[in-house]
């Protein structure tokens, strides 16, 4: 097998709803991402690139029609460069970076993109097609920003639950407490703003020029979700999302304060941004005269009952580890995606030999935003930036995904 490198990963700066971002197509941003990667790579010739693969959770809007072919086109490169789409709906974009990885890895490419995209701002309302002619009465309209829609009905209704409602499922099995939660998404706003201020997203984050109506693009530059005033006292006047005092769910034990506990405080937010990340073997580093960033080593997939999802990254990372011949002990940097606080807190209480030290020392998604299909790609890296910086070790980045997913990923250095 191949070693497989990461050459280079750029991100844009991640957009809050209908924020910064929002005027900006899903597949423009994606196509400036491969820009930037290849700009700062000027030895690289893009007719090398053999395949581009990215990464989108929705597809139902303007990223349709395989948004990595689209990308490819936009960003200027040879039309002999081909590309596809994956969808692993919250890893989609680790996804693409995996499936580009393998074919590397077994000698099937030198060189290729991977990355992801998704505009939760511009995603679109779907109307299904009746299953006869002119019905005479009224339909309904679907969002496609997030979440179950158009659910078969013989699937069984525990696993279709809300995404919060599945997190406060796991809250209540490890007897998770809001309060613990709400300490944990401020931590995660204070962890990305220092990395901020300290300049350590510089490496990896590439300003979207964003039009506007009179006058030049304005450069955004900043994740315009991280909060530096957040505050454990803003955070507690938050009203659950999801459950009421009264409410218990699927024989679930209810916490011993009543109610629910996951809150928009302590949930990632919903956001637009894209990410991409440049792969070679040994011969494709050479054509791009580059140091690499890091190599990839290992990868691990699991599945769970989907009601809760949230806790599919423990036996991913698990298994990666193990396939990397490492142990938690000789990780410098895992990053779990935050889809929520109590997700994350439910997967650190079944890795009792975890040191939470070194998890998501920049901050997550609870600050940072979680775009779906891009926040895989985005993860992987931050790992690998993390471990330039450090000049060696090991890593790792993984995602729970809906439906009863995990994903991770081992790099090394």
């Amino acid at each position: 097998m191949n070693t497989v490198y990461v050459v280079d990963a750029v991100r844009t700066p991640i957009g809050r709803y209908n924020g910064a971002l929002a005027s900006v197509r899903p597949d423009d941003l994606a196509a400036h991402t491969i820009r930037e990667l290849l700009a700062r790579t000027p030895d690289l010739d893009p007719a090398r690139i053999e395949d581009v693969y990215l990464g989108n959770a929705n597809g139902a809007g303007e990223e349709n029609r395989n948004v990595a072919r689209m990308a490819a086109l936009l960003a200027g490169l040879p039309t002999s460069v081909p590309g596809v789409t994956v969808n692993r709906l919250c890893a989609s974009g680790l996804e693409a970076v995996i499936q580009a990885a393998r074919a590397i890895a077994v000698g099937d490419a030198h060189i290729a993109v991977a990355g992801g995209v998704e505009s939760m701002t511009r995603a679109p309302y779907v109307l299904p097609k009746s299953d006869r002619p002119f019905p005479a009465g009224h339909t309904e309209l679907y969002s496609t920003t997030l979440g179950w829609r158009m659910v078969n009905p013989r699937m069984d209704p525990q696993w279709t639950v809300p995404l919060g409602e599945s997190a406060e499922l796991i809250a209540d099995k490890h007897e998770i407490t809001r309060e613990q939660q709400d300490e944990f998404a401020l931590a995660s706003h204070r962890k990305a703003a220092a990395a901020r201020e300290q300049g350590l997203f510089d490496a990896e984050s590439v300003p979207v020029p964003v039009p506007r109506r009179k006058g030049e693009p304005e450069p955004f530059t900043q994740d315009e979700s991280v909060r530096p005033d957040a505050s454990l006292a803003a955070m507690a006047r938050l009203k659950p999302s999801f459950r009421t005092a009264s409410e218990a769910r699927w024989g679930s034990p209810r916490p011993k304060a009543g109610g629910g506990t996951v809150t928009a405080g302590n949930a990632s937010p919903l956001n637009d941004g894209a990410a991409a990340l440049l792969l070679t073997d040994e011969e494709g580093l050479k054509a791009t005269g580059r140091e690499p960033l890091a190599r990839i080593s290992a990868t691990g997939v699991h599945a769970v009952d989907p009601h809760y999802f949230g806790l599919a990254p423990v036996e991913a990372v698990n298994r990666a580890l193990a396939k990397a011949g490492r142990t938690f002990a000789d990780l410098d940097v895992l990053e779990l995606n935050e889809a929520f606080a109590a997700q994350v807190l439910g997967c650190l209480a079944e890795w009792p030999e975890f040191d939470p030290s070194v998890l998501n020392p920049q901050g997550g998604a609870i600050a940072l935003g979680h775009p779906l299909g891009a926040s895989g790609a985005r993860l992987a890296g931050t790992v690998a930036h993390q471990l330039a910086r450090r000049g060696s070790g090991t890593g790792v980045a993984t995602l729970c995904i809906g439906v009863g997913q995990g994903l991770a990923l081992v790099l090394e250095r």
